[in-house]
């Protein structure tokens, strides 16, 4: 491995695990649920299995290649690699977030797709879907997942979490974090009793998204 190569992993290591203890800082993951990665190349770096995030060090850093086989540290990978690799294979993704977040996984519970509150939905490609319920940890789960993410960067999966990803960590937690709020900001509003929540059409939410493309902004 060259001095070059071997600093942009490192690099890469220090945001995942930057990443990681931001998702528990803001309360979007307890204890060692969720997890992040990020793709250098044909590399993989991901959370290891088990490990409370403010305990990871630069030689707990865990590698796979897109087959799922350990080719950097000595530690297991996070039992979610198979959602991580799937969204690499399928994708142009670079990054990676899984959360567990409470009030999108709360939606996740409620809904097949997240009501479209707010144009923020266009952040994420538009109306945000809810994956099919299986196990964690396995190819079915990973399979729902992308079902979900078709043509979308983010999504919820049923009675589990959220799944964002990106060109950089930043991009993909920014996501993680935008759809967490427009799920709150929806149990807000329809907790209200006797009034529904105004939803955006899909034409309003296809101008927004049109907007974005067209001046490269975000929504605000």
């Amino acid at each position: 491995m060259s001095s070059e190569w071997r600093e942009s992993i490192e690099r890469a290591w220090d945001e995942v695990v930057a990443t990681a203890r931001r998702t528990a800082s803001d309360g979007l993951v307890v204890g060692t649920s969720g997890n992040v990665s990020a793709r250098v190349g044909g590399t993989v770096l991901v959370t290891p299995s088990g490990v409370p995030y403010d305990r990871l060090r630069p030689e707990d850093l865990t590698g796979v290649d897109l087959e799922g086989n350990r080719v950097l540290g000595t530690m297991a990978p996070t039992s979610e690699l198979p959602l991580h690799l799937a969204v690499y294979r399928n994708t142009d993704a670079c990054a990676v977030v899984h959360t567990h977040a409470v009030h999108a996984t709360a939606v996740s519970t409620l809904v097949a797709e997240v009501p479209s509150v707010h144009y923020a939905a266009a952040m994420l490609g538009g109306p945000v879907r809810v994956a099919a319920y299986a196990r964690y940890g396995t190819d079915e789960l990973a399979g729902n997942m992308l079902v979900a993410l078709r043509d979308r960067t983010g999504c919820l999966l049923g009675n589990h979490g959220t799944v964002t990803y990106g060109a950089t960590l930043d991009e993909a937690y920014d996501r993680t974090a935008q759809l967490e709020w427009l799920c709150r900001l929806w149990l807000t509003a329809s907790s209200v009793p006797g009034r529904t929540p105004a939803l955006l059409t899909p034409e309003q939410l296809s101008d927004v998204g049109e907007a974005l493309k067209g001046y490269g902004q975000q929504p605000g």
